[in-house]
């Protein structure tokens, strides 16, 4: 199937082309129908899927068919909420692509810069505009936006909104908004808090799911390192250095340890630079600028500044630290591996992180590979084993004295540590990371037995 086959119209076909994209994607090719007849639309893929022209599309041509005949100055009639500056900024630049031979302009709006620029485009008049909660809110009370025109609204990535706080935000955007309009949700993942908001927003909903064979990107091949804290650094060092790759994106779970990373990089001359929430936004953007650009190798990020880089053919993501919030790995490995192309998602592991590391695999459905050789394996931690209490202790807190039910416990719990150890006997398969044009074959891995 061809976007054309979808009823998309011919400047928005042609824009498309120029962008040399001829074959819509899965969710694509099932939420263009749904929203060209207007119908509201509950939208579940993850990232790199093709989100944003999935629903930026069927508005572009409404209001580009419904401006033909209008005259005057533009109003708003479209609104796309999502949750920070950099993915705000990637939804406004597809829009401009997809909409270049239309009579739709976009502009979008975000905090932590002036709002003098802004506010000017917005008297200008635009049709589509694409925006975070916080600004929003802001320029609304301000009297710079009126929501009254809105046809279409979408809220994007409404999983990462939740989690970031703006619940309440979100409500107020959506009673500002007109009653009749066509409302678009499209989430990563579908809790049933993402559930419940949606049943707030959504009348009568077409529903759209894009399941993969795995939670996590099809084309996104994965690796585990088990080391030490201290360790982290000399391995990221080790790796980079070894592996002919343009781009490497790492992601920190704080402000300061990106920072801290982006120093002992820069020791060894490998120039890198870090995005997170205390960097401006000119900062930020230049940073994202130079990694596009491959003028920096190596990027550093927290999740919040991280959702919406979409960097093209980026080979490699590093968890440098395993997220707590398990989804947020499935966010993260889905920088690489977009566009059906082949990614390489490798996670450091200490003993602190084991707990994220269960929650991460049950949620994916699957064991992630682990390599076994590499410089720091030896430096492994032990998970810490209680201390024996002394006799007095076991006297304090429980009997000493033997009774048959407990001799039964006693065996069965035996009986049960013996068949545990049988089964860690057994082989884990280790996953072999083949020799490629842009890599070496250092991330070689065997079958291994627990010890």
């Amino acid at each position: 199937m061809t976007f054309k086959d979808l009823g998309i119209i011919e400047p928005i076909l042609k824009a498309l082309e120029a962008e040399g994209y001829t074959h819509p994607t899965p969710i694509q090719e099932q939420s263009i129908p749904i929203l060209l007849n207007r119908k509201d639309l509950l939208g579940c893929a993850q990232t790199g899927t093709g989100k944003t022209a999935a629903f930026s599309i069927p508005i572009i041509q409404h209001i580009h068919n419904s401006k033909i005949h209008v005259k005057g100055r533009r109003k708003i009639t479209a609104l796309i909420v999502t949750p920070t500056r950099e993915l705000a900024i990637q939804i406004d630049e597809n829009c401009t692509k997809y909409s270049r031979f239309t009579h739709v302009n976009n502009t979008v709006i975000f905090g932590g810069v002036k709002q003098g620029p802004q506010t000017n485009a917005l008297r200008n008049g635009i049709d589509i505009l694409v925006a975070t909660p916080g600004r929003l809110l802001d320029l609304m009370n301000q009297g710079y936006i009126s929501l009254k025109d809105i046809k279409h609204c979408v809220l994007d990535e409404a999983d990462h909104m939740l989690d970031m706080g703006f619940i309440h935000d979100i409500r107020k955007i959506i009673a500002a908004l007109p009653d009749k309009r066509q409302s678009l949700f499209f989430s990563a993942t579908m809790p049933q808090s993402i559930v419940k908001l949606s049943h707030s927003i959504l009348g009568n909903p077409e529903k759209v799911t894009i399941k993969p064979k795995q939670a996590t990107a099809e084309k996104v091949e994965q690796a585990l390192y088990y080391l030490s804290k201290k360790s982290k650094t000399k391995l990221l060092t080790h790796i980079i250095q070894e592996n002919d790759i343009d781009s490497v994106l790492v992601f920190s779970r704080t402000k300061h340890g990106a920072n801290k990373i982006v120093k002992q990089l820069g020791k060894v001359q490998i120039k890198a630079e870090a995005i997170h929430g205390n960097k401006s936004q000119g900062a930020r953007q230049r940073a994202l600028d130079n990694f596009k650009n491959r003028d920096t190798r190596v990027l550093i990020a927290t999740d919040i500044a991280a959702r919406g880089i979409d960097i093209d053919e980026l080979e490699l993501v590093i968890n440098y630290d395993l997220p707590n919030i398990p989804e947020t790995y499935v966010h993260r490995i889905g920088r690489t591996g977009r566009a059906k192309k082949s990614g390489l998602a490798i996670s450091f592991c200490n003993i602190e992180e084991r707990a994220y590391l269960k929650d991460i695999q049950k949620l994916i459905d699957q064991k992630i590979p682990v390599v076994t050789k590499h410089p720091f394996a030896d430096e492994v931690e032990e998970m810490p084993t209680k201390k024996k209490p002394t006799r007095g202790q076991r006297n304090f807190n429980k009997p000493l004295k033997r009774t048959k039910d407990s001799d039964n416990k006693a065996n069965r719990s035996k009986d049960k540590r013996e068949r545990n150890k049988n089964n860690s006997n057994n082989n884990n398969e280790i996953r072999t990371f083949g020799e490629s044009k842009n890599q070496n074959t250092k991330f070689n891995s065997r079958r291994r037995n627990k010890k």
